[in-house]
Order: structure tokens, then C-alpha cells, then sequence
């Protein structure tokens, strides 16, 4: 554990919540009679130390937003997407202890999985150093300015865009279908094509279907508008 918490730039005074934090709730099943806990306690307040801690930041980093732009951009910044991305950045999914069938299944892997720990490992901070340690955290791994660009650009809905661009002419029909797929349940890739009036002009891929569409209609809004 003092390889993560070197990543995490933290110390713990008691190690036990770190653990508490990486325990998914097979392992604990499975190890009841030794009194392990899971980290879903910990998850639960990690969601308001985060939302805590971002509402705060964006306040102040954006004096001028209205309520509904913070409120987005907030939304955005903390959905699991970004905080599985915490995970693998940090390396987290070595640390976690997974039941048995878990473990056989990929958990290591599981988006899921991965972003309710970085919430939990974010309570752990908090209950062991205070509010300030967990922001500090937080700050470090999720709230620098190029994690809130690439938000930003998380954000746009590339679909509607494109519906707009192509409305601008009569007659003109947009669809979308899946062209692939690849990789193991718990982290498929798929692949999508976005199609003009039944012909091809854009393609895009992503962890989920909505998100191959959008990619593909990023695709599609580049070609289109450079021409």
C-alpha cells in the first residue's frame, strides 16, 4: 500500500480505511467471519466529498456561469467516465481486493468498479486528514485545467450539431449503425458509422454505443464543415 499512497501523495495515519476503500463487496462477502467491510459506506460519502470539492472549485474558477452551466460542468467532471479514468491513472485496479467470481471476471477492469473505489479512496483521504487532504487529492488527479477541457469537450453533443448542420438543406436524412465490436464484456470497444442520405461520412468509436455514435458524428462535422 505504500506504493499507492506514494501515487496518491498521501500518508494514511490509519491504514485500515485505504483497505476499507479498496475492498469491493465480494471480497468482504467472502471474508465476513475475519470482519472485512466493503467500500460501499465509503463510496457513499465519497460522492459528497467530491461533489463538495468540485462545486466549490468550479464556483470559484468560473465567477460568472450561471447555476445550469456549473451544474453541467460539474455533472460532467465527476461521472464515472472521468473518476475510471482517476482509477487507471493511478493504477487502482492492482490495489483492489476482489472476491473469487470478481476476479474471474474481470473486476480489475470493470469501469464500475474502478470509479466507486477513486470515490471511496477520496473518503478515505477526508475521514483520515480532513477536508483539505481529500481536496488537495481531488485537485491533483481530477481538477487540473486539462482534465476541464477535455470535459468541455466530453460535453458538446456532437449528434445535435450535426442534425443542425445537415438540417440546413431540405431532404436530407441522417442514421447511425453499429459497424463492430471488439474486446471482452466488461471493456468493449464499439464502432459506429454515421450515414448521409445512406451514404458514409463519418465514423467513430467508443466504450459505448452513445459514444460511438458521438464520436462518429465528431468525425462526420469535421469532414462536412471543411468542405
Amino acid at each position: 500500500m505504500q506504493e499507492l499512497e506514494k501515487k496518491l501523495n498521501y500518508t494514511f495515519r490509519d491504514p485500515g480505511l485505504l483497505h476499507e476503500a479498496l475492498s469491493h463487496s465480494s471480497y468482504a462477502n467472502e471474508h465476513r467471519s475475519a470482519g472485512r467491510r466493503s467500500n460501499e459506506r465509503l463510496e457513499f460519502l465519497g460522492d459528497s466529498v467530491l461533489g463538495f470539492v468540485t462545486a466549490e472549485f468550479l464556483f470559484v474558477q468560473h465567477p460568472d456561469l450561471p447555476e445550469g452551466d456549473l451544474t453541467r460542468i460539474r455533472a460532467a467532471l465527476v461521472c464515472e467516465q472521468s473518476l475510471y479514468e482517476v482509477a487507471r491513472k493511478l493504477d487502482l485496479g492492482a490495489y483492489l481486493k476482489l472476491g473469487r467470481g470478481e476476479e474471474a471476471g474481470g473486476g480489475r477492469q470493470r469501469t464500475s468498479i474502478l470509479a466507486d473505489a477513486t470515490e471511496a479512496v477520496f473518503a478515505a483521504v477526508y475521514l483520515d486528514g480532513g477536508i483539505g487532504a481529500a481536496s488537495d487529492l481531488i485537485h491533483r488527479v481530477l481538477l487540473d485545467a486539462e482534465k476541464e477541457e477535455a470535459v468541455e469537450e466530453r460535453r458538446r453533443d456532437y449528434k445535435t450539431a450535426l442534425q443542425e448542420l445537415i438540417q440546413r438543406q431540405a431532404d436530407q436524412v441522417l442514421s447511425y449503425r453499429m459497424i463492430g465490436e471488439e474486446g471482452p464484456d466488461h471493456d468493449k470497444t464499439f464502432r459506429a458509422q454515421v450515414l448521409l442520405n445512406d451514404q458514409p461520412v463519418g465514423t467513430g468509436s467508443g466504450h459505448s454505443k452513445k459514444e460511438a455514435e458521438q464520436s462518429a458524428a465528431k468525425d462526420a462535422l469535421s469532414r462536412l464543415e471543411g468542405q
